[in-house]
């Protein structure tokens, strides 16, 4: 099962003969990401003997470079003493409503657990801050710890479950690496656990016993792995392994075999690492693979808020979606419109320049038509969307797209800024969401639904909650992936009962 092109060339399975002589853990993890830390941290709380292999140099990978949103609710401490009320059915009806292919079992599992989580998360050693960041954001500019990072407030999913904020920020200013604190502290607690960690150090197959060639037709139990460092190679034997390795946005190959739309005009937000290997794994035992060709896309136009009251208008000077949306679902619609174009239009009394220089300015335009001339915009197309906008906002409505009336204003008075949405002039940057199918403890599937025995998968390598770009919210990575990545380990403890016949 290979490929001619390297890139998606699936690794050979070894035979459990290869695992002579080699040291036996009760639990392997592949990558020390969040989920990879999470799941080695609670194997080793479980009891159980855990190896951990890096690939880099230190702890981290892709998750440290984020912001440090989690994606949390139900009644956090942070919602509680801020004034905003959730709880776990409001934020499942919310995410079941915006999942593409939603799995109940784990929408509900991860809501329901989600204030523990976030008891476990501070257990790490930090405290998020008891605070509220009122305006739109793609994330919280200080250390505010609570802000509404998705579309909860946008129809039609505001009228499906109750609005409430959830996404948790780490107490770091700025928009990246606030996720390196919690990094840096899980790799404490991981230590004290006794868990050994290898660095520079990567899985390369899966050792398998049994199989379709000696009779077994669910194609065997995982019971190891082989690994590299440099040029050293060897073997370890586990009654499981737990892959947590990442997505795929780095390797070009399987980037325009699955998401195409990420290999043209756009920045990838990946680490080197993030090439597909755990995946791959998975596919070597007949895992499937699900959402593979959805990917997250995203070129914010806020902040600041203010912008949010303008007009987004495709190429035919027509509205296409509601401004307020959360980002990466405005991004999906704009990618959907003739040529990937269009344009934010806001008048003098609400332009403001974005913060984040990822759109650009087009031009100030004196007159409506001078803009639509300087767009390239059907004649009267523009002027007859701004009309009939301002003549519903002026009244608090948006019959059209529902825009939430908090971000409704007319934008009537000249001149009018525009600034350019357009894919190949703005700055759009994506990742990955596909990855191996999982049961809600991390169970690695195959189609018909069996799982593959010893085998494990959380975080970005795994689909759980985040298979959809458009109704993805800020946090559902970390979050999904330090919860998920929680059970795996605690699954994969429990099964160090089962001897891999080779130990």
């Amino acid at each position: 099962m290979t490929s001619a092109t390297s890139g998606t060339t699936v690794p050979e399975v070894l035979d459990a003969s290869s695992l002579s002589g080699a040291p036996a853990y009760d639990v392997v993890v592949v990558g020390f990401g969040i989920a990879g830390g999470c799941a080695a941290l609670e194997a080793a709380r479980a009891g159980a003997r855990v190896l951990l292999l890096e690939r880099a140099a230190v702890h981290g990978g892709t998750s440290s470079m984020s912001g440090g949103h989690f994606y949390l609710g139900g009644g956090t401490a942070v919602q509680r003493a801020t004034g905003h009320g959730d709880s776990a059915d409001a934020m499942y009806d919310y995410l079941l409503a915006t999942s593409k292919d939603p799995e109940p079992d784990k929408i509900r599992a991860y809501c329901d657990g989600s204030v523990e989580h976030f008891d476990w998360l501070e257990s790490l050693g930090f405290a998020f801050e008891r605070s509220y960041y009122p305006e739109k954001a793609v994330i919280q500019p200080g250390t505010e710890g609570l802000m509404f990072t998705g579309n909860e407030k946008v129809w039609p999913y505001r009228d499906r479950a109750v609005p409430a904020p959830r996404g948790h920020k780490v107490p770091v200013p700025g928009d990246t690496e606030g996720t390196r604190l919690v990094m840096d502290l899980l790799r404490a607690r991981v230590e004290e656990a006794g868990v050994e960690v290898r660095y520079e150090t990567g899985a390369t197959n899966l050792v398998v016993d049994g199989g379709p060639a000696d009779g077994a037709p669910d194609g065997g139990r995982v019971v190891g792995v082989a690994w590299r460092c440099f040029q050293e190679t060897g073997v370890v034997a586990a009654s499981a392994v737990v892959v947590a390795a990442g997505g795929f946005v780095m390797n070009a190959d399987m980037v325009a075999e699955h998401t195409p739309a990420l290999g043209a005009k756009l920045f990838t937000l990946g680490s080197t690492y993030d090439d597909g290997l755990g995946i791959r794994l998975g596919a070597s035992v007949g895992a499937e693979l699900r959402h593979m060709d959805e990917p997250f896309i995203t070129a914010p136009f806020y902040p600041p808020s203010v912008l949010v009251t303008g007009v987004l208008v495709n190429k035919r000077g027509e509205r296409f979606v509601a401004e307020d949306s959360y980002h990466a679902r405005t991004s999906a619609h704009v990618l959907a419109q003739p040529d990937h174009a269009a344009y934010l239009i806001v008048d003098s009394e609400h332009v403001e320049h974005p913060k984040m220089p990822l759109v650009p300015f087009v031009d100030g335009y004196e007159t409506v038509a001078e803009m639509e001339s300087g767009l390239g915009l059907p004649p009267g197309s523009l002027a007859a969307t701004l009309a009939r906008y301002d003549e519903h906002a002026a009244r608090g409505e948006d019959p059209d797209f529902h825009k939430h009336p908090d971000w409704l204003a007319t934008q009537s008075v000249g001149p009018w800024g525009v600034y350019d949405l357009t894919l190949g002039t703005a700055l759009y940057a994506g990742f990955t969401l596909g990855g191996i199918r999982v049961t809600v403890d991390g169970e690695v599937q195959r189609p018909d639904g069996s799982v593959v025995p010893g085998l494990y998968a959380a975080g970005a390598c795994a689909s759980n909650l985040a298979q959809d770009g458009a109704g993805y919210c800020s946090g559902t990575q970390l979050g999904e992936g330090s919860f998920f990545g929680r059970r795996a380990g605690v699954a994969a403890a429990g099964s160090r009962e089962v001897s891999p016949g080779t130990r």
